[in-house]
């Protein structure tokens, strides 16, 4: 094939490439700043709330507190270094325990019970609001 040929052909391979409109540009991702999420309050769930039976021997209370943060509570914020350790008292972490385990299972048929350790109140047992 003669050097004209070749050209020829190139050209031709070429030609819808260098006549198709240009292409656009990949979307821009902007990545948007890290922000400090705001600490949870102590008892998020507006209405109703479950926690510990002030009547309830402390020796019970614990057991059942060790049950819920054993099985889906979330305790981590009753624990010393946590945001809602105070006060620091058996019935307030049973009671934060009591209600993270609740609110977590309510919607799969979770109860308010704990063998008899718990009951539901309407007045918000918060001890402390975090803006």
């Amino acid at each position: 094939m003669d050097s004209t040929k070749v050209v020829f052909f190139l050209a031709l391979l070429l030609l819808p490439v260098l006549l198709s409109p240009p292409q656009p540009l990949p979307p821009t991702i902007t990545i948007p700043p890290f922000v400090t999420p705001n600490p949870p309050e102590c008892y998020p769930s507006p209405g109703l709330w479950c926690v510990a039976k002030p009547t309830v021997p402390d020796p019970i209370i614990q057991e059942a507190m060790n049950y819920a943060c054993g099985s889906g509570a979330d305790c981590r914020a009753i624990q010393p270094d946590g945001l809602c350790y105070k006060p620091d008292t058996l019935i307030a972490h049973a009671s934060f325990a009591f209600n993270s385990y609740w609110q977590r299972s309510k919607a799969a048929g979770g109860t308010c019970d704990f063998g008899g350790t718990a009951m539901l109140v309407t007045r918000d047992p918060t001890y402390q609001k975090f803006s």
